[in-house]
């Protein structure tokens, strides 16, 4: 067991990612007390009786006192407002972080928030499933997988190094950039997508030829890859497109004159540029196995180990 990184911690939202935080912090014993609020009692209450905080708050203001981290794992567009309401009581020398997908709107939005002496770190964990709430979370949610940290210049880098840390014991591998950068490799690695998984989904329920109970009884892996993702958090995905819009139409524009291209492919018949191009994906499909950021063991809907493998982002606070 790993000595305690922290004395106490304040998980502000005890959804998927916040509660699979605690149980990674129980884990290694990282943490000597967790502390966390809910937006709802009920959650608060399912927190409690699993175990995944020592105490409980209505009010994130009142679970942050004497925490020396606290991690907002809420949608992104709730990040300012709460930020504002927890700032007066933070403690001086307290790390200050959060999860979201979004890095320049959570830099915009609580920055302008935080005391002096108080160290603000944003972060994302490049993890989740489509599940969400206290009981989706898991320990080993986050082994193997990448947490991004986006500090700003001229943050304390002594605080930078023990997130870092943190994160490292909790079974991420970390790297660190800036905000912007991750906003682009985000918006085509994760945000693009989702987005095209809910439209795909959608576009297939409008369908008048084919019946909805055709599309799910004859769901091929493909289509049923997409709806898996489409099940993610909506909350979340909307406050992450509504956040990340900039570098989303920058890669929905490229993704389109690339579908273009493959749309004149098939009407001319050419199958050498479809030939080509598939190939190419195959290529960036190998070199996701080989990165080990996932397995070429095929599924066909069948849930391999004790948990679902974590390929789509969900934290919503809960």
């Amino acid at each position: 067991m790993t000595q305690a990184m922290f004395e106490r911690v304040a998980l502000i939202g005890v959804g998927l990612i916040g509660s699979s935080i605690s149980h990674a912090m129980r884990r290694r014993g990282l943490a000597k007390e967790i502390v966390g609020s809910a937006r709802t009692k009920a959650t608060l209450a399912t927190a409690l009786s699993l175990g995944l905080i020592d105490k409980g708050y209505e009010r994130a203001a009142e679970a942050v006192k004497g925490a020396d981290l606290v991690i907002l794992s809420v949608p992104v567009g709730a990040c300012g407002p709460l930020a504002a309401e927890i700032a007066p009581h933070l403690s001086a020398g307290a790390i200050l972080t959060d999860v979201g997908s979004v890095k320049e709107a959570v830099v915009r939005d609580i920055a302008p928030h935080v005391p002096a002496g108080v160290h603000f770190v944003p972060g994302h964990p490049i993890a989740g499933t489509e599940q969400s709430g206290p009981e989706a979370g898991f320990a080993e949610l986050f082994d193997g997988r990448w947490t991004i940290l986006t500090p700003e210049p001229g943050t304390d880098a002594v605080a930078v190094e023990k997130l870092k840390a943190f994160w490292t014991a909790l079974g991420s591998k970390v790297e660190i950039m800036n905000a912007q950068h991750h906003d682009m490799v985000l918006a085509i690695t994760s945000h693009l997508p989702h987005l095209i998984a809910y439209n795909i989904v959608n576009t297939a329920e409008h369908l008048q030829r084919v019946t909805e109970k055709e599309v799910i009884k004859f769901s091929a892996g493909g289509f049923r890859d997409f709806t898996r993702i489409a099940a993610s958090d909506p909350t979340m995905w909307r406050d992450v497109f509504l956040n990340n819009k900039e570098a989303v139409m920058e890669m929905l524009r490229r993704f389109s004159d690339d579908l273009a291209e493959l749309k004149r492919a098939i009407e001319a018949a050419d199958g050498d540029t479809l030939f080509r191009r598939f190939t190419e994906a195959r290529d960036i499909r190998r070199g996701i196995i080989a990165a080990g950021q996932d397995t070429p063991a095929p599924d066909f809907g069948r849930v391999h180990g004790s948990q679902p493998a974590p390929e789509t982002e969900s934290g919503a606070r809960k």
